[in-house]
């Protein structure tokens, strides 16, 4: 691109919203009395948002420099239409990082602004935060009791149990959106009776904090403690630590001694988690132990709850950041510590629009912060243990579980051949029933939700398939009627009563659903409390904080559920973990399936005999004599990651090589394969060049394209084109020379494509 110097007038360089690699070019107007002096009447700054006209429009964009050379031609540059921020929102270090993601993850720069930017800001509005509503009970509001409401206001009972159970006076959307999902009518209602009184106050209210528990740590405990803070007081404190403790080991005290010695620093810190489900009971943790405020970004959170809680950050009057990914990009004032909870999973990786993977790019932030990064799993994924490998990640383990508890039996069930009743194993039964006989709980683990997932004819072989995916439609139990979801589009229809096909009326229903597996357990155990969570059963807002709380306190004794269940969560009171299905992460065609099976069977695992109660495990398979199970069961996760590691090396797969997958969708199959075919070939011949002006003899593997795994998905064609390569560099080189061309092909007009860097899934 090339840059012409423009003597005397300023140009910023604006990151918009739109298909730019670069930022725009927009003018600086000077004042025209003081145009000698070179003053200027915008007051613009670098890392802060602007109004700029586009195309018929105004749109905010944010300034990623000002210089004195432009990129396109004088006359086709607008002048900015108003500064919006007069001090910068993002640091030149925020920038840097900004830059980096787009770069390596092959972005827009102006959409990897829109993902650091909460709503509200993307929207224009003021950065500082005005005061925001909050509620209290009046003299007479506080004379009210349960029984003055009527019998079926179930909503505005909720509501009154809020204010009533609160440990503060002041109430906030937050903390009433906790206990009800539609809170608003009700609280009115109750401010028109004079029971309720609004005021405006601080975005987020100091609170009473419970007395600290003043955890003791153990000696490995401390070990990682010290071994990350004394990088604290160095010259420059970055440094990638990999904390590999089992399940039930205390990882969240060792955070919060790390986090401790930040604070005292005067620093901040920053705290990833993989699920919005996790940050409620974690917030009181830290808040427990640190006794300071703690702020939370997450999905479950409404604009003005995102934007104060970005606002306090940012300013400094929050030391602590609890959050899921998106939380990474928060400008902090003095950041101190960046830590990654279950770094293992996939919810860090961004599967629609900017496709980056959070952990990475926390691993990039700290090192441009200077500050330490922690990555804590139980079950860590290759790429961190092949990091831990190659000397890039100091390695800390927890081998034993906290306080006096122990780990777990595990045991293979071989269910060859045995007669199944609805999923479950007369093994795995007789287990459940001796394991509540002496008060403990049971999960059963089952990771697909609804009833059935193929609903057949049984006179004609008819399946209720999606009309717009190559998938078939989940059997749900509804309050009324039964009905047909497909779990890939949303798709809902009725249950058919007789056959589309021959107009029969008898259905099989095939595979078990997590509530096939309830209603089986209902009709096998009447006298236990049974309890499924699931997507299903958490859909409401604080639902997965009340299923959880349940489970936590020993009110259900028979817990089943999806993989929600196998994060984080601490069931004291569970004895026994039955795991049903595991034997479709050993052949599946993603090469990843059994990495992520093994990581889902220890972490289950996990929520079993974490109090001073000897835990069980048993897991039901076909293959009891898969190498792959044996080594976990036997040996533990440590030897089946170096198996699998050297799987991946003989295989020339990650973390030894390095991918980049270009998807493209559109109605037209052939128009989706004339673009990949004509990308395809402008890659290899970029290739051959460079191959013949450098010498360079490590070249770029190209696979495809090739139809995806589900062809065809919500109405669209879906294919694929697979880049590899044994050198980083030259996986993105080959791209990044040919991406402005993609851009400007007719033949991307007519496709919906992404480019996704470090794939981590090949749906």
């Amino acid at each position: 691109m090339l840059s012409i110097l423009m003597p005397n007038l300023k140009i910023a360089k604006v990151a918009v919203p739109g298909p730019f690699l670069f930022p725009l070019d927009y003018l600086l107007e000077p004042a025209q009395d003081l145009l000698s002096e070179g003053e200027f009447t915008q007051v613009a700054v670098v890392g802060g948002r602007v109004w700029v006209p586009f195309r018929n429009k105004k749109i905010v964009g944010l300034v990623m420099a000002i210089t004195e050379s432009a990129d396109f031609d004088l006359a086709k540059i607008k002048p900015i239409s108003e500064a919006i921020d007069s001090v910068a929102l993002f640091s030149a270090k925020d920038l840097s990082l900004f830059q980096w993601a787009s770069q390596y993850y092959h972005e827009p720069i102006g959409e990897v602004i829109s993902a650091a930017l909460p709503k509200r800001l993307r929207q224009g509005e003021p950065s500082h935060i005005q005061g925001v509503a909050h509620w209290q009970l009046t003299e007479m509001g506080k004379t009210i009791q349960q029984s003055d409401l009527a019998g079926n206001a179930k909503r505005q009972k909720s509501v009154l149990a809020s204010f009533q159970n609160a440990q503060q006076p002041l109430l906030s959307s937050t903390h009433l959106s906790q206990d009800s999902d539609n809170w608003r009518p009700a609280l009115n209602k109750f401010i028109e009776s004079g029971w309720v009184e609004e005021s405006k106050g601080p975005c987020l209210l100091e609170s009473d904090y419970p007395p600290s528990p003043n955890h003791r740590l153990n000696e490995e405990q401390q070990d990682a403690v010290n071994n990350v803070t004394k990088w604290l007081e160095t010259e420059n404190p970055f440094a990638s630590f990999l904390v590999q403790g089992v399940t039930g080991s205390g990882k969240t005290e060792v955070y919060l001694g790390m986090i401790e010695a930040v604070l005292k620093l005067g620093k901040q810190a920053l705290v990833l988690v993989p699920e919005i489900g996790l940050t409620p009971q974690m917030v009181a943790r830290f808040e427990a132990q640190l006794q300071t405020r703690v702020a939370t970004l997450h999905s479950g959170l409404n604009d003005a709850e995102r934007h104060c809680a970005w606002h306090l950050v940012r300013t400094g009057q929050v030391k602590v950041l609890l959050g899921t990914r998106s939380a990474l990009f928060t400008p902090f004032k003095e950041l101190g510590i960046c830590i990654i909870d279950e770094e293992h999973d996939l919810s860090y990786k961004q599967q629609e629009g900017f496709r980056y993977s959070a952990r990475d790019l926390l691993v990039r932030r700290a090192f441009q912060e200077k500050v330490p990064v922690v990555m804590g799993s139980a079950t860590p994924s290759l790429e961190s243990l092949h990091n831990v490998k190659s000397k890039r990640y100091y390695h800390l383990k927890l081998k034993q579980r906290a306080g006096n508890a122990t780990l777990p039996s595990l045991k293979l069930l071989d269910i060859r051949g045995e007669k199944i009743q609805e999923g479950v194993s007369r093994k795995l039964q007789t287990a459940m029933d001796s394991h509540l006989k002496q008060g403990g709980q049971v999960l059963l683990f089952l990771n697909r939700r609804g009833f059935a997932p193929v609903l057949m004819c049984h006179e004609c072989g008819w399946q209720a398939s999606c009309p717009s995916c190559d998938a078939n439609m989940t059997l749900h139990t509804g309050k009324i009627h039964d009905y047909l979801q497909c779990h890939h589009c949303g798709e809902q229809e009725l249950a058919p009563i007789s056959c589309p096909s021959c107009d029969g009326e008898e259905f099989v229903k095939l595979g078990q659903g997590t509530e096939r597996l309830e209603e089986a357990i209902t009709d096998w155990f009447p006298e236990n409390s049974i309890l499924r969570i699931d997507r299903d059963t958490t859909r409401l807002k604080g639902k997965m904080a009340e299923l959880t709380g349940i489970a936590q306190r020993g009110e259900a004794d028979i817990l089943i559920g999806t993989q929600m269940l196998a994060k984080g969560h601490h069931f004291p009171n569970v004895t026994l973990v039955g795991i049903l299905d595991v034997d479709q992460g050993l052949f599946s065609a993603d090469y990843r399936a059994p990495e992520r099976m093994a990581q889902l069977i220890l972490q289950v695992a996990g929520r079993a005999g974490r109090a001073e109660k000897q835990g069980e495990v048993l897991i039901q398979t076909h293959h009891p004599d898969h190498p792959l199970l044996i080594t976990l069961i036997r040996e533990g996760y440590d030897a089946f990651a170096q198996q699998a590691l050297e799987e991946r090396v003989h295989a020339k797969l990650p973390p030894t090589r390095y991918q980049i997958l270009i998807r493209a969708e559109a109605s037209n199959p052939n128009d989706v394969m004339a673009f990949l075919q004509s990308l395809k070939a402008g890659l290899e011949l970029n290739q051959q060049q460079f191959i013949q002006e450098s010498g360079n003899v490590s070249e770029v593997e190209f696979w495809g394209p090739v139809a995806a795994p589900m062809l065809r998905r919500q109405g669209r064609y879906r294919f694929q084109l697979l880049l590899q390569s044994a050198e980083r560099g030259q996986v993105h080189r080959v791209l990044r020379e040919l991406e402005p061309h993609i851009y400007q092909s007719p033949l991307a007009r007519k496709v919906r494509w992404s480019i996704d860097v470090d794939p981590q899934e090949m749906m």
